[in-house]
Protein backbone atom coordinates (compact mmCIF):
# COMPACT_ATOMS: atom_id res chain seq x y z
CA UNK A 1 0.00 0.00 0.00
CA UNK A 2 2.02 2.69 -1.25
CA UNK A 3 1.77 6.37 -2.76
CA UNK A 4 -2.27 6.80 -1.38
CA UNK A 5 -3.75 9.95 -0.38
CA UNK A 6 -3.94 10.41 3.88
CA UNK A 7 -6.30 12.85 5.24
CA UNK A 8 -5.47 13.26 8.68
CA UNK A 9 -8.09 15.70 11.22
CA UNK A 10 -6.48 16.91 14.73
CA UNK A 11 -2.43 18.31 14.53
CA UNK A 12 -1.85 16.84 18.27
CA UNK A 13 0.23 14.39 19.18
CA UNK A 14 -2.37 11.07 17.92
CA UNK A 15 -2.61 13.25 14.56
CA UNK A 16 0.81 13.59 14.08
CA UNK A 17 1.54 10.06 15.13
CA UNK A 18 -0.36 9.21 12.32
CA UNK A 19 0.68 11.78 10.01
CA UNK A 20 4.40 10.42 10.69
CA UNK A 21 3.31 6.55 10.33
CA UNK A 22 1.91 7.45 7.05
CA UNK A 23 4.58 9.46 5.75
CA UNK A 24 7.29 7.26 5.90
CA UNK A 25 5.68 4.76 4.52
CA UNK A 26 5.51 6.73 1.49
CA UNK A 27 1.94 8.04 1.33
CA UNK A 28 0.79 11.99 0.50
CA UNK A 29 -0.68 12.87 4.12
CA UNK A 30 -2.36 16.05 4.38
CA UNK A 31 -3.43 17.66 8.02
CA UNK A 32 -6.34 19.88 9.15
CA UNK A 33 -6.35 21.81 12.79
CA UNK A 34 -8.85 23.96 13.55
CA UNK A 35 -6.56 26.06 15.52
CA UNK A 36 -3.30 28.15 14.34
CA UNK A 37 -1.26 25.34 16.27
CA UNK A 38 -2.11 22.76 18.63
CA UNK A 39 -3.41 23.44 21.82
CA UNK A 40 -5.60 21.12 23.35
CA UNK A 41 -4.34 18.42 25.83
CA UNK A 42 -1.33 17.19 23.61
CA UNK A 43 0.68 20.50 25.20
CA UNK A 44 -1.11 20.61 28.49
CA UNK A 45 0.42 17.27 30.35
CA UNK A 46 2.99 16.17 32.39
CA UNK A 47 5.31 15.29 29.27
CA UNK A 48 5.36 11.87 30.20
CA UNK A 49 6.05 8.93 28.07
CA UNK A 50 4.40 6.16 31.40
CA UNK A 51 4.61 2.09 30.20
CA UNK A 52 4.96 1.42 34.22
CA UNK A 53 1.31 2.96 34.62
CA UNK A 54 -0.05 0.43 31.85
CA UNK A 55 -1.68 -2.60 32.37
CA UNK A 56 1.05 -5.40 31.64
CA UNK A 57 0.42 -7.11 28.39
CA UNK A 58 -0.76 -6.09 25.41
CA UNK A 59 -1.09 -2.33 26.38
CA UNK A 60 2.82 -2.21 27.98
CA UNK A 61 3.85 -3.39 24.81
CA UNK A 62 2.23 -0.90 22.97
CA UNK A 63 3.54 1.87 25.21
CA UNK A 64 6.74 0.13 24.73
CA UNK A 65 6.46 0.67 20.95
CA UNK A 66 5.66 4.31 21.51
CA UNK A 67 8.85 4.54 23.38
CA UNK A 68 10.87 3.35 20.76
CA UNK A 69 9.43 6.06 18.29
CA UNK A 70 9.75 8.70 20.49
CA UNK A 71 13.78 8.03 20.73
CA UNK A 72 14.07 7.74 17.11
CA UNK A 73 12.21 11.06 16.73
CA UNK A 74 14.91 12.38 19.44
CA UNK A 75 17.99 10.98 17.16
CA UNK A 76 16.17 12.14 13.89
CA UNK A 77 14.44 15.28 14.56
CA UNK A 78 16.30 16.48 17.20
CA UNK A 79 12.94 17.07 19.60
CA UNK A 80 14.28 16.68 23.10
CA UNK A 81 13.71 13.56 24.91
CA UNK A 82 14.98 12.65 28.19
CA UNK A 83 15.19 9.03 29.49
CA UNK A 84 14.67 10.04 33.08
CA UNK A 85 12.91 6.86 34.10
CA UNK A 86 10.23 6.61 37.12
CA UNK A 87 10.25 6.42 41.19
CA UNK A 88 6.99 5.92 43.23
CA UNK A 89 7.77 7.15 46.58
CA UNK A 90 6.06 5.17 49.39
CA UNK A 91 5.30 6.85 52.92
CA UNK A 92 2.91 4.26 54.12
CA UNK A 93 3.10 0.94 55.07
CA UNK A 94 0.13 0.11 52.48
CA UNK A 95 1.81 1.67 49.71
CA UNK A 96 4.98 -0.52 50.33
CA UNK A 97 2.94 -3.38 50.04
CA UNK A 98 1.69 -2.62 46.58
CA UNK A 99 4.93 -1.59 45.41
CA UNK A 100 7.03 -4.07 46.65
CA UNK A 101 3.67 -6.42 45.01
CA UNK A 102 3.95 -4.62 41.78
CA UNK A 103 7.92 -4.85 41.74
CA UNK A 104 7.21 -8.69 41.72
CA UNK A 105 4.16 -9.69 39.97
CA UNK A 106 5.23 -7.05 37.21
CA UNK A 107 8.32 -8.55 36.06
CA UNK A 108 6.93 -12.01 35.63
CA UNK A 109 4.81 -9.90 32.72
CA UNK A 110 7.50 -8.27 31.72
CA UNK A 111 8.02 -5.11 32.83
CA UNK A 112 11.05 -3.57 33.99
CA UNK A 113 11.12 -2.42 37.42
CA UNK A 114 12.26 -3.41 41.12
CA UNK A 115 11.78 -1.92 44.70
CA UNK A 116 14.55 0.61 46.60
CA UNK A 117 14.95 0.92 49.90
CA UNK A 118 15.08 4.53 51.33
CA UNK A 119 18.56 4.79 51.48
CA UNK A 120 19.10 3.83 47.77
CA UNK A 121 16.39 6.43 45.98
CA UNK A 122 17.59 9.13 48.41
CA UNK A 123 21.29 8.53 46.90
CA UNK A 124 19.91 8.76 43.56
CA UNK A 125 17.04 11.33 44.31
CA UNK A 126 17.72 13.71 46.71
CA UNK A 127 14.56 15.37 45.64
CA UNK A 128 12.69 12.99 48.08
CA UNK A 129 11.23 13.73 50.96
CA UNK A 130 13.78 11.59 53.58
CA UNK A 131 11.47 12.01 56.70
CA UNK A 132 9.12 8.82 56.45
CA UNK A 133 10.77 7.74 53.35
CA UNK A 134 10.17 3.89 53.55
CA UNK A 135 11.47 3.49 49.89
CA UNK A 136 10.13 3.52 46.41
CA UNK A 137 9.43 1.52 43.07
CA UNK A 138 11.77 2.45 40.42
CA UNK A 139 11.08 2.10 36.66
CA UNK A 140 13.82 3.04 33.95
CA UNK A 141 11.10 3.21 30.89
CA UNK A 142 9.72 6.35 31.04
CA UNK A 143 10.57 9.81 29.07
CA UNK A 144 10.57 13.01 29.29
CA UNK A 145 8.83 15.44 26.92
CA UNK A 146 8.08 19.03 26.53
CA UNK A 147 4.80 19.02 24.96
CA UNK A 148 4.33 22.08 23.69
CA UNK A 149 7.63 22.11 22.08
CA UNK A 150 7.82 18.83 20.92
CA UNK A 151 4.59 18.63 19.74
CA UNK A 152 5.23 22.08 17.02
CA UNK A 153 9.05 20.23 16.35
CA UNK A 154 7.60 17.66 15.27
CA UNK A 155 5.02 18.77 12.97
CA UNK A 156 7.97 21.57 11.53
CA UNK A 157 10.04 18.38 10.69
CA UNK A 158 7.20 16.05 9.16
CA UNK A 159 6.62 19.18 6.69
CA UNK A 160 10.35 20.20 6.23
CA UNK A 161 11.67 16.86 5.68
CA UNK A 162 8.59 13.93 4.67
CA UNK A 163 6.55 16.63 2.88
CA UNK A 164 3.69 16.44 4.81
CA UNK A 165 0.77 19.48 4.10
CA UNK A 166 -0.68 21.20 6.78
CA UNK A 167 -3.83 23.25 7.10
CA UNK A 168 -3.95 25.69 10.07
CA UNK A 169 -6.58 26.85 11.39
CA UNK A 170 -8.86 25.25 9.00
CA UNK A 171 -12.11 23.63 10.42
CA UNK A 172 -13.37 20.49 9.07
CA UNK A 173 -16.92 20.38 8.57
CA UNK A 174 -17.50 16.67 7.33
CA UNK A 175 -16.20 13.81 6.54
CA UNK A 176 -17.02 11.18 4.59
CA UNK A 177 -15.55 8.17 2.57
CA UNK A 178 -14.01 9.64 0.04
CA UNK A 179 -13.04 13.23 1.46
CA UNK A 180 -13.44 15.32 3.51
CA UNK A 181 -15.43 19.46 3.39
CA UNK A 182 -14.27 22.48 5.30
CA UNK A 183 -15.97 25.00 6.98
CA UNK A 184 -14.66 27.23 4.34
CA UNK A 185 -16.56 25.48 1.45
CA UNK A 186 -13.80 23.73 0.20
CA UNK A 187 -13.57 19.70 -0.60
CA UNK A 188 -10.37 17.77 -0.30
CA UNK A 189 -10.43 14.13 -2.12
CA UNK A 190 -8.17 11.07 -0.18
CA UNK A 191 -8.15 7.33 0.03
CA UNK A 192 -8.08 7.31 3.70
CA UNK A 193 -9.20 9.50 6.65
CA UNK A 194 -7.80 9.30 10.16
CA UNK A 195 -9.80 11.71 12.37
CA UNK A 196 -7.47 12.38 15.83
CA UNK A 197 -9.25 15.53 17.24
CA UNK A 198 -9.55 14.46 20.70
CA UNK A 199 -12.38 16.03 22.12
CA UNK A 200 -13.67 17.47 19.39
CA UNK A 201 -14.33 14.30 17.62
CA UNK A 202 -17.52 13.86 18.76
CA UNK A 203 -18.45 16.98 16.76
CA UNK A 204 -18.10 14.83 13.48
CA UNK A 205 -18.90 11.97 14.64
CA UNK A 206 -21.91 12.34 17.79
CA UNK A 207 -23.16 9.24 17.08
CA UNK A 208 -20.02 7.01 17.89
CA UNK A 209 -18.67 8.92 20.21
CA UNK A 210 -22.15 8.26 22.10
CA UNK A 211 -22.11 4.65 21.17
CA UNK A 212 -18.43 4.07 22.51
CA UNK A 213 -19.95 5.83 26.32
CA UNK A 214 -16.96 8.20 26.09
CA UNK A 215 -16.10 10.74 29.16
CA UNK A 216 -14.81 14.10 29.32
CA UNK A 217 -11.99 14.51 32.09
CA UNK A 218 -11.12 18.00 33.62
CA UNK A 219 -7.32 18.42 34.89
CA UNK A 220 -5.53 21.10 37.02
CA UNK A 221 -1.97 21.26 36.50
CA UNK A 222 0.91 23.87 37.76
CA UNK A 223 4.64 24.99 36.56
CA UNK A 224 7.42 26.26 38.62
CA UNK A 225 9.63 28.61 38.06
CA UNK A 226 13.03 27.46 36.30
CA UNK A 227 14.86 25.83 38.80
CA UNK A 228 18.28 27.78 40.33
CA UNK A 229 21.30 27.00 38.84
CA UNK A 230 20.60 24.20 37.01
CA UNK A 231 18.93 22.05 39.51
CA UNK A 232 17.19 19.05 38.21
CA UNK A 233 14.46 16.47 40.02
CA UNK A 234 16.52 13.49 38.06
CA UNK A 235 13.56 11.20 37.47
CA UNK A 236 9.47 11.28 37.04
CA UNK A 237 8.06 11.78 40.84
CA UNK A 238 4.76 9.78 41.65
CA UNK A 239 3.48 8.43 45.01
CA UNK A 240 0.95 6.26 47.00
CA UNK A 241 -2.13 8.17 45.48
CA UNK A 242 -0.37 7.57 41.88
CA UNK A 243 -0.98 4.07 42.76
CA UNK A 244 -4.67 4.06 42.66
CA UNK A 245 -5.29 5.73 39.17
CA UNK A 246 -2.80 3.61 36.95
CA UNK A 247 -4.04 0.74 36.07
CA UNK A 248 -1.13 -1.10 35.84
CA UNK A 249 -1.75 -1.39 39.48
CA UNK A 250 -4.64 -3.63 39.49
CA UNK A 251 -3.00 -7.12 39.60
CA UNK A 252 -1.99 -6.11 43.08
CA UNK A 253 -4.32 -7.86 45.78
CA UNK A 254 -3.02 -5.60 48.43
CA UNK A 255 -4.51 -2.24 46.14
CA UNK A 256 -7.74 -2.29 47.49
CA UNK A 257 -6.23 -2.05 51.19
CA UNK A 258 -4.71 0.70 49.96
CA UNK A 259 -7.89 2.55 48.54
CA UNK A 260 -10.09 2.43 51.45
CA UNK A 261 -7.71 4.04 53.60
CA UNK A 262 -7.06 7.24 51.12
CA UNK A 263 -11.42 6.93 50.84
CA UNK A 264 -11.07 7.24 54.53
CA UNK A 265 -8.66 9.39 55.38
CA UNK A 266 -9.05 11.76 52.52
CA UNK A 267 -12.02 12.05 50.94
CA UNK A 268 -11.26 15.50 49.44
CA UNK A 269 -8.82 13.64 47.28
CA UNK A 270 -11.20 11.18 45.79
CA UNK A 271 -13.50 14.22 45.10
CA UNK A 272 -11.44 15.66 42.92
CA UNK A 273 -9.59 12.62 41.76
CA UNK A 274 -6.29 14.11 43.05
CA UNK A 275 -3.32 11.97 42.84
CA UNK A 276 0.24 13.41 42.57
CA UNK A 277 3.33 13.90 40.00
CA UNK A 278 5.85 15.91 39.40
CA UNK A 279 8.18 16.18 36.09
CA UNK A 280 10.78 18.92 34.80
CA UNK A 281 11.06 20.15 31.24
CA UNK A 282 14.11 20.75 29.44
CA UNK A 283 14.27 24.54 30.57
CA UNK A 284 14.04 23.45 34.35
CA UNK A 285 10.47 24.32 34.92
CA UNK A 286 8.80 21.41 37.28
CA UNK A 287 5.39 20.32 36.45
CA UNK A 288 3.03 19.50 38.92
CA UNK A 289 -0.65 18.04 39.29
CA UNK A 290 -3.33 16.77 38.80
CA UNK A 291 -6.54 16.20 39.10
CA UNK A 292 -9.99 14.44 37.25
CA UNK A 293 -13.06 16.01 36.87
CA UNK A 294 -15.32 14.57 34.46
CA UNK A 295 -18.53 15.30 32.55
CA UNK A 296 -20.99 17.39 34.50
CA UNK A 297 -18.44 18.49 36.90
CA UNK A 298 -16.49 20.22 34.20
CA UNK A 299 -16.00 24.08 35.11
CA UNK A 300 -14.47 26.52 33.10
CA UNK A 301 -13.20 28.06 36.09
CA UNK A 302 -10.40 26.65 37.83
CA UNK A 303 -10.73 25.57 42.06
CA UNK A 304 -8.32 26.81 44.04
CA UNK A 305 -9.17 24.27 46.52
CA UNK A 306 -7.77 21.67 43.64
CA UNK A 307 -3.93 23.24 43.51
CA UNK A 308 -3.63 23.55 47.17
CA UNK A 309 -4.72 19.92 47.66
CA UNK A 310 -1.96 19.24 45.01
CA UNK A 311 0.64 21.18 46.23
CA UNK A 312 -0.17 20.08 49.82
CA UNK A 313 -0.15 16.66 48.72
CA UNK A 314 3.50 17.22 46.74
CA UNK A 315 5.36 19.10 49.55
CA UNK A 316 5.15 15.68 51.73
CA UNK A 317 6.77 13.83 49.05
CA UNK A 318 9.62 15.95 47.45
CA UNK A 319 11.62 19.08 48.48
CA UNK A 320 12.55 21.62 45.88
CA UNK A 321 14.69 24.35 45.90
CA UNK A 322 11.84 26.80 44.78
CA UNK A 323 8.13 26.22 44.79
CA UNK A 324 7.16 29.88 42.93
CA UNK A 325 4.20 29.12 40.96
CA UNK A 326 4.85 30.42 37.16
CA UNK A 327 1.90 28.87 35.78
CA UNK A 328 -1.17 27.38 35.95
CA UNK A 329 -3.61 25.67 33.51
CA UNK A 330 -6.50 22.94 32.79
CA UNK A 331 -6.87 20.56 30.17
CA UNK A 332 -9.54 18.28 28.94
CA UNK A 333 -9.55 15.11 27.38
CA UNK A 334 -11.51 12.36 26.23
CA UNK A 335 -11.03 9.05 28.09
CA UNK A 336 -13.07 5.56 26.73
CA UNK A 337 -14.61 3.60 29.52
CA UNK A 338 -12.81 0.52 29.31
CA UNK A 339 -10.53 0.74 26.32
CA UNK A 340 -7.16 2.60 26.06
CA UNK A 341 -8.42 4.31 22.75
CA UNK A 342 -11.66 4.91 20.73
CA UNK A 343 -11.46 2.96 18.01
CA UNK A 344 -13.81 3.29 15.05
CA UNK A 345 -14.42 3.01 11.52
CA UNK A 346 -17.50 5.06 11.13
CA UNK A 347 -17.42 4.82 7.29
CA UNK A 348 -15.66 2.60 4.74
CA UNK A 349 -12.00 4.17 4.79
CA UNK A 350 -12.77 6.46 7.73
CA UNK A 351 -11.21 6.09 11.16
CA UNK A 352 -11.88 7.57 14.33
CA UNK A 353 -8.51 7.60 16.90
CA UNK A 354 -9.43 9.43 19.81
CA UNK A 355 -9.97 9.39 23.74
CA UNK A 356 -6.76 8.31 24.56
CA UNK A 357 -7.62 9.24 28.13
CA UNK A 358 -4.67 11.51 29.18
CA UNK A 359 -2.44 8.95 27.56
CA UNK A 360 -1.77 10.15 23.79
CA UNK A 361 1.98 11.32 24.77
CA UNK A 362 2.26 7.26 26.04
CA UNK A 363 0.34 5.82 23.39
CA UNK A 364 0.11 8.04 20.07
CA UNK A 365 3.02 6.65 18.51
CA UNK A 366 2.42 2.22 18.58
CA UNK A 367 -1.48 3.19 18.08
CA UNK A 368 -0.21 4.82 14.62
CA UNK A 369 2.30 2.59 13.79
CA UNK A 370 -0.29 -0.29 14.67
CA UNK A 371 -2.41 1.28 12.88
CA UNK A 372 -1.07 1.18 10.15
CA UNK A 373 0.79 -1.46 9.76
CA UNK A 374 -3.09 -3.19 10.05
CA UNK A 375 -4.17 -1.35 7.06
CA UNK A 376 -1.26 -2.10 4.83
CA UNK A 377 -1.82 -6.22 5.67
CA UNK A 378 -5.20 -5.59 5.12
CA UNK A 379 -5.22 -3.70 2.03
CA UNK A 380 -2.35 -6.18 0.79
CA UNK A 381 -4.91 -9.15 1.41
CA UNK A 382 -2.81 -11.07 4.24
Amino acid sequence: MSGIRVGIVGAGIVGLAHAWSAAVRDHRVTVFERSPRAIGASIRNFGMVWPVGQPPGTDYRLAMRSRRRWLKLARDAGVWVNRCGSVHLAYREDERAVMTEFASIGREFGVRCRWLDANEVLSRWPVANPDGLLGGLHSPTELAVNPPAAVGQLANWLRDSHGVEFHFGTLVAKVQTDGLRTADGRGWDFDRIVVCGGADARELFPDAWNRAGIRLCKLQMLGTDPQPNGWRIGTHIAGGLTLRHYRSFEICPSLGGLRQRIAAEHPELDRYGIHVMASQDDGGRVILGDSHEYDEQIEPFDKEEIDGLILRELRRMIRLPQWSISRRWHGVYAKHPQQIVLREEPQPEVHLRTATGGAGMTFAFGLAESDWDEWAAERDGR
